[in-house]
């Protein structure tokens, strides 16, 4: 187990190297071997592909095995995730928002958010007001 963690930590921190080896690189222009002729630059100047993009475009999720004998994971493409997966980030509303709108109007979901909210704002003022005392 911890030289499954000790790889996976080698292959987090080398990738991050060379993330930083791309964008930390100082270059210097080259001195005077031809003059420019004519406004901007040319196609020629254009930034190549980094190694970022090679990562990004990657199939595999590197250091994501957690098993001794395993691999590392494939990126599967959006199909073949649930649905769920993709409203995890979504924002919901604050409890402030929720007392605004009729309770009997609300769905499910943001019902059951509005009561389980309601109840820890109940449970920390009643413990503020048992400290108090």
């Amino acid at each position: 187990m911890a030289i499954a963690l000790m790889r996976s930590l080698k292959s987090i921190t080398t990738s991050s190297y060379e993330v930083f080896k791309v964008v930390g690189c100082r270059t210097f222009a080259a001195g005077g071997a031809k003059a420019k002729k004519g406004k901007g630059g040319a196609a020629g100047d254009a930034p190549k592909a980094s190694l970022i993009s090679k990562e990004v475009k990657s199939t595999t999720v590197y250091g994501a095995n957690i098993l001794k004998d395993g691999q590392d994971p494939k990126i599967l493409p959006d199909s073949e995730y649930p649905d769920w997966l993709w409203h995890l980030l979504d924002k919901r509303p604050a409890l402030s928002e929720l007392r605004r709108k009729d309770t009997e109007s609300l769905p499910f979901d943001d019902l059951k958010r509005f009561v389980k909210l309601d109840n820890r704002a109940r449970i920390k003022e009643n413990n503020m007001l048992k400290a108090k005392n």
